[in-house]
């Protein structure tokens, strides 16, 4: 193992992530297996090995030392994983990002990471281009396109890397490194940098994806969620590559159609997807012409959001598949909170995944017992070592061992838990507490409803009360006849005070990249 790093004593065990998801898989014999399908395209793990060393090495040549950072602005593509592992093994920094934000969120991202380089796909280069000068920390423009041209100031990716030798040594990093970081999808305001270490993708991969999923060399992945949403990085990317596995990578945005061509053209055996896909899929696949073919496929997952149970039961009815839900974030790295293949709760976030710890505790980090609605804070080494300049965020989040999830959740006498809802989008109504995502499961099992999301709304007296955003299935007409429908479906199957007041129907719903509904959009500002 000491031949694949730089020489360095006395700093500790080597340990560098790019040795043991893709170095490793050359010494196990699977050089001329496919790693990655993309479109019409397989590159083996040989050839991966090679682009990565080269992209490692062209920026050793271009002065990128460890710890700087380079940010990934890149459609899920081989040059992703390329860019994302070659960083890594010289000891910088990886940053993925959003690739639907705007050329002030990446403005803020470039400056915030203090990012060296940028690697940038060609169609979101022309989006931002203008904006250059705004880039306090960026030396290095590397533009991918399919026609190696570039403009003043950048360079080809093609261009940056055909010269650099493919025999890179690993930088002599330990397992509490720095490796990688990931922004916070937006859902609840302006994105954190969330700083995860040298072995927290092995810890996701040996408690999730193998204990869970069972995942082996054998398997195929195809992720709805991108690579820089911490979701889809360990669905496409580290879990399928840490067992020699393979994966699909879609450049796309994953609509249903294009999900369901990719499963009949792909044949992968598992699938990731959102609440909001599976439902969107569930839709697409009544109203279209023909069946189609899902037998390749062994698992599903969904995470992201709170999967409601009837989304459960009608996909196992259309299909003859279960969805694993769980949850996870991008400051423990992937899921920690599962249903298993061999047991299933429908509308439960699962149980603890092994390898980690959860409770649910009060205002004064109390446990609390079975049944009782309190926060989640959770324990395990995928977690992450702290946020990016935000201190006065890590002493809100970190207790010690523990991280506080935001998140309100309760425990039945089983070990699953249950969603309530994110700790600021719970309704006092009446003078009881009220979770948003109670009157959602309801609302979503009427047959009219495609999407919905419920919030607070001041109304008068500074009371509050639910209100209903609703995006209807295709055909159905969003009237007062349909809004007073709605409410007395929910007074049926609800106690009368959690009934939504009023009721808008949208065309969509405000969400994150990563399928997270954003309810803080839909918040009316606070009275005065």
């Amino acid at each position: 193992m000491s031949d694949y790093y730089n020489s360095v004593s006395n700093i500790g065990t080597p340990y560098n992530t790019t040795v043991r998801f893709i170095d490793e898989n050359i010494e196990k014999g699977f050089g001329e297996k496919t790693a990655i399908y993309f479109e019409d395209n397989q590159i083996t793990y040989s050839k991966l090995k090679q682009k990565v060393d080269q992209f490692g090495s062209a920026l050793y040549a271009a002065d990128i030392k460890h710890e700087n950072r380079v940010i990934l602005l890149l459609h899920d593509s081989p040059e992703l994983v390329y860019s994302f592992y070659g960083s890594i093994k010289i000891g910088a920094v990886p940053i993925p990002l959003n690739t639907l934000g705007t050329s002030d969120d990446y403005i803020y991202y470039l400056n915030h990471s203090r990012a060296k380089v940028l690697v940038v796909h060609e169609d979101l280069w022309e989006k931002i281009k203008d904006v250059r000068q705004e880039f306090a920390y960026v030396e290095h423009v590397v533009v991918v396109s399919d026609e190696e041209s570039s403009s003043e100031g950048t360079i080809g990716f093609n261009d940056f890397i055909k010269d650099s030798p493919s025999n890179l040594k690993a930088f002599h990093s330990t397992k509490d490194d720095h490796a990688f970081w990931l922004y916070t999808s937006g859902s609840t305001g302006r994105p954190k940098g969330v700083i995860h270490s040298q072995d927290s993708m092995e810890y996701a991969l040996e408690n999730y994806a193998k204990k869970i999923l069972g995942i082996t060399e054998n398997d195929v992945t195809l992720s709805a969620s991108k690579l820089f949403f911490a979701y889809g990085l360990g669905n496409g990317m580290y879990f399928p590559l840490g067992v020699g596995a393979s994966t699909v990578l879609l450049k796309d945005k994953p609509t249903p159609e294009l999900i369901f061509e990719a499963i009949e053209k792909y044949k992968p055996s598992i699938f990731f997807g959102v609440p909001t896909l599976y439902g969107a899929m569930l839709d697409f696949q009544n109203r279209s012409e023909r069946n189609y073919d899902l037998s390749s496929i062994r698992l599903c997952v969904s995470a992201g959001e709170n999967l409601p149970a009837t989304f459960v039961s009608k996909w196992k009815e259309q299909f003859d598949l279960d969805i694993l839900d769980g949850i996870g974030s991008s400051e423990a790295l992937h899921i920690y909170l599962s249903n298993t293949p061999d047991n299933i709760k429908p509308g439960s976030t699962g149980r603890i995944v092994p390898g980690y710890e959860a409770k649910i505790v009060n205002e004064n980090f109390e446990t609390l017992g079975e049944n009782e609605v309190g926060e989640l804070v959770i324990k395990g080494d995928s977690i992450l070592t702290g946020y990016w300049s935000n201190n006065s965020e890590n002493k809100k989040r970190i207790h010690g061992e523990w991280m506080r999830t935001g998140d309100q959740y309760s425990r039945d006498e089983d070990g699953f838990f249950w969603y309530h809802g994110r700790t600021d989008d719970m309704m006092k109504v009446g003078g009881i507490w009220v979770s948003p995502i109670e009157v959602e499961s309801v609302l979503i099992d009427h047959e009219d409803v495609l999407e919905v999301a419920v919030v607070g709304d001041e109304v008068e007296n500074r009371l509050i009360k639910p209100k209903a955003y609703v995006v209807l299935k295709e055909g159905v007409k969003g009237d007062e006849e349909k809004e007073s429908e709605l409410k007395n479906y929910v007074r049926s199957n609800l106690a009368k005070y959690k009934y939504p007041r009023e009721i808008t129907f949208m065309d969509e719903l405000p969400k994150t990249s990563s399928g997270k509904i954003q309810r803080f959009k839909l918040k009316s500002p606070v009275k005065v």
